[in-house]
């Protein structure tokens, strides 16, 4: 995932980028509002300060969405209800007042860039694979016609591995989406909850490791990393 930063502050950008780095992102860092428009291309989420030295980030805020649907967070210091209604109304997707956990900024960056490729007719409620159903509105699992009771973390990892099309999620990623922070003890939590789920599933390999990277739905059969 690639995320256009404007920022200009140089203490927060060099404290950010490195963090989003960590989390399997790349960025573009922009410490000025004029030209962002430019820099679009191959962008999948803008984060964007408010408080710019050349023009106010509202103001940019709305002339990339005249010219792109793409995805934008405003991140400021602003946090009264009017600028964050102000933001919003501008065109921006989600609103975050610094200063922010970064494992709730990456949690909001997934759920926009997710929210923004799922069309109004895309992804199916329920994703089928082999005979196991995952019906991502009404939180239920079956398998084989048969109901499996989950706890609310257990689907929801299974939830978003079902919804990534089989591509990898990086511990990082469901970690911050799931539990919404990120601790010294995480990627253990998150092993136990996946062992917990291959037991429940009695599909041991649906849930498939990528080794060092993370995990991803694969068929029953196929090989488990």
């Amino acid at each position: 995932m690639h995320i256009l930063l404007v920022e200009d502050d140089d203490r927060v950008a060099a404290a950010l980028r490195p963090a989003l780095h960590r989390h399997g992102m790349t960025t573009t860092r922009l410490s000025v509002g004029r030209g962002a428009v430019d820099h679009l291309a191959d962008v999948d989420v803008v984060l964007l300060d408010l408080g710019l030295p050349d023009i106010d980030g509202v103001d940019v805020c709305r002339a990339i969405r005249e010219v792109s649907e793409v995805p934008i967070i405003v991140v400021s210091a602003r946090g009264e209800v009017d600028d964050r209604i102000l933001g919003l109304h501008s065109g921006a997707d989600d609103y975050l007042v610094k200063p922010y956990d970064i494992g709730e900024l990456v949690a909001r960056v997934h759920t926009v860039y997710r929210r923004s490729r799922v069309g109004p007719s895309a992804t199916a409620d329920v994703v089928q694979v082999a005979d196991v159903s995952v019906d991502l509105q009404r939180h239920t699992v079956t398998v084989g016609g048969e109901p499996v009771s989950l706890t609310r973390k257990e689907f929801q990892v299974l939830a978003m591995l079902a919804s990534s099309g089989g591509a990898v999620c990086t511990r990082n990623r469901i970690v911050a989406e799931v539990w919404g922070r990120t601790w010294a003890g995480a990627n253990r939590t998150l092993d136990v909850h996946v062992a917990t789920l291959r037991t429940k599933l009695g599909r041991a390999d649906l849930v498939q490791t990528v080794r060092g990277v993370g995990y991803r739905l694969g068929l029953p059969g196929a090989e488990d990393g």
